[in-house]
């Protein structure tokens, strides 16, 4: 088995998936067949929720939802977007067609093309380029050459209609002067109130040299600062190619002006949409790998997080997840990547005062030795006497490995999962691969978890191996909290739990098929 370390090549986890998985899926045919089962999902009537007395929110916190609603705007469910795929093969979202009209507009657009010595810049690792970055810009309509080098500069900002092209990863590296404060962003778009349109950074390392904080307890300040690379606000963007190292936060962060906590049923102005993001590489980073928020239609594909420091996050508390679909995102298609080692390998989520993702696919993943593979959840709707979550709708997922979870240092609480699911309301899973290890100890726990009161969750063709110290392979919570409305078909399970499937006392809507 290969180690998904910082070298590891994205662009070989589709081959690698079929060698994981030993299926040689057709995958025009399990998308159509994926589509099918959420269908179903979607006209099925759930089983209601239980409801008590919810626990009442302090003033405090309603005068700060009330703050940032005016920043906010109500969120809905949008159309899923429909998946599409090429002759040679290659998974795109519908909407990929506008993007790369949009590109071809964005190269008629650049006036000038330049050379970052032209003005002075120099890759040897010690010069300040920050100057030279700036006049070489501009005011947009260029394409900026960045050669092979160590360029040091204290922030680059890039306005609408520039292409800021390097040599390769490894080959081109852009790192953060030693006097940079904790909050600086290394790359980011230049107006995030009005927004940028036409984006294009490629074939580079974005070093965040978080190693110049020192010992510090938390390597970032607030919101979507402290990352390599953050869009906000930006319409029409592309990230290919790109090395994120060290990050005090993300490495890649498409966001909204400002992160925003308005309640659920908002969603934050200002959000980042139609944004492709490509054989990316993120390691160190101190939450997240990738992360949206409050965005729409981002594609994220070929690409490997892995190995986070997770020093955002207070010791052994550290959600840091390889990819994070947060508040707010919509329409979020990810295909091809990979994780090792995180927290998360993929989370798709909300915090308790922000609305949920909504409308993620997944197509092909390899999950690492992270915690919890695969983790579904709307933090604070997951109670009897919480709120019933109003946006926590609508994840499909196809051809997903999980190669042994394992405990972690990151979150010294958490127990290893390949999928959890809480709170979400149509949830199917196609196609599944999970692989433990026989001699590792899973303390008795199970591997698959839906739980707290999520609804219409469907897993279709699991396989799972390996898994001999955990209780269960699939285990559907009961309780006041319980799931329900759950659809297990056509499980495959060879030496792994003593029990293959169980369900919780007052489970009333479970069907299971062969």
């Amino acid at each position: 088995m290969m180690n998904f370390d910082k070298f590891h090549n994205p662009q070989k986890n589709g081959e690698l998936l079929s060698e994981i998985t030993g299926k040689q899926l057709d995958i025009d045919k399990v998308i159509t067949e994926t589509a099918q089962l959420f269908q179903r999902c979607i006209e099925n009537k759930p089983i209601p929720q239980v409801n008590k007395v919810p626990f009442k929110v302090p003033f405090s916190k309603k005068i700060i939802e009330r703050l940032f609603r005016l920043f906010a705007k109500p969120s809905s469910i949008l159309e899923p977007t429909q998946i599409n795929i090429d002759p040679e093969g290659n998974v795109y979202p519908e909407w990929k067609l506008k993007l790369d009209d949009e590109y071809g507009n964005l190269l008629s657009g650049i006036t000038r093309e330049v050379n970052i010595k032209d003005f002075g810049g120099i890759g040897d690792g010690k010069t300040d380029n920050t100057a030279a970055f700036k006049n070489a810009i501009g005011n947009g309509r260029v394409k900026v050459i960045v050669p092979a080098g160590i360029f040091i500069t204290k922030g680059i900002l890039l306005p609408s209609w520039t292409c800021l092209i390097g040599a390769g990863k490894g080959r081109t590296t852009i790192k953060l002067h030693e006097s940079s404060s904790k909050g600086t962003r290394l790359i980011t778009n230049s107006n995030h109130w009005k927004g940028n349109n036409h984006i294009f950074v490629q074939g580079m390392s974005l070093d965040w040299n978080v190693e110049r904080l020192g010992d510090v307890k938390k390597t970032s300040t607030w919101g979507n600062h402290s990352s390599c690379l953050t869009y906000a606000n930006v319409t029409y963007g592309w990230i290919n190619d790109v090395e994120g190292i060290n990050s005090g936060l993300h490495c890649f962060d498409i966001s909204s002006t400002l992160y925003n906590y308005a309640g659920d049923g908002y969603r934050g102005k200002g959000g980042s949409k139609y944004v492709w993001l490509d054989n990316l590489n993120g390691y160190g980073f101190g939450d997240d790998g990738v992360t949206t928020h409050h965005s729409d239609y981002i594609f994220i594909s070929n690409s490997h997080m892995c190995d986070p420091s997770g020093r955002a996050h207070h010791k052994g508390f550290s959600n840091s997840n390889g990819f994070e679909i947060d508040d707010g995102s919509r329409n979020v298609l990810l295909v091809n990547n990979s994780t090792a080692r995180c927290f998360g390998g993929i989370e798709i989520k909300a915090h308790q005062n922000s609305s949920a993702a909504s409308n993620v696919k997944i197509l092909g993943h390899i999950s690492v030795n992270d915690n919890r593979s695969y983790n579904f959840r709307h933090i604070g709707h997951h109670k009897s006497t919480d709120t019933e979550s109003k946006s926590a709708y609508n994840i499909t997922a196809m051809n997903l490995a999980a190669i042994r979870p394992i405990f972690t240092d990151l979150y010294k609480g958490s127990t290893p999962r390949g999928l959890v699911v809480s709170a979400y309301k149509n949830v199917v899973i196609n196609h599944f691969t999970l692989i433990g290890d026989p001699d590792y100890d899973y303390k008795g726990n199970p591997i698959i978890a839906i739980q707290y009161r999520a609804r219409n969750v469907v897993l279709s063709n699991l396989s799972l191996k390996g898994f001999k110290s955990a209780s269960t392979d699939i285990k559907v919570y009961g309780g006041v909290n319980r799931a329900d409305s759950v659809s297990i078909n056509n499980v495959v399970v060879h030496d792994s739990a003593p029990k293959i499937i169980d369900i919780g006392t007052d489970v009333k809507d479970i069907q299971m098929r062969k």
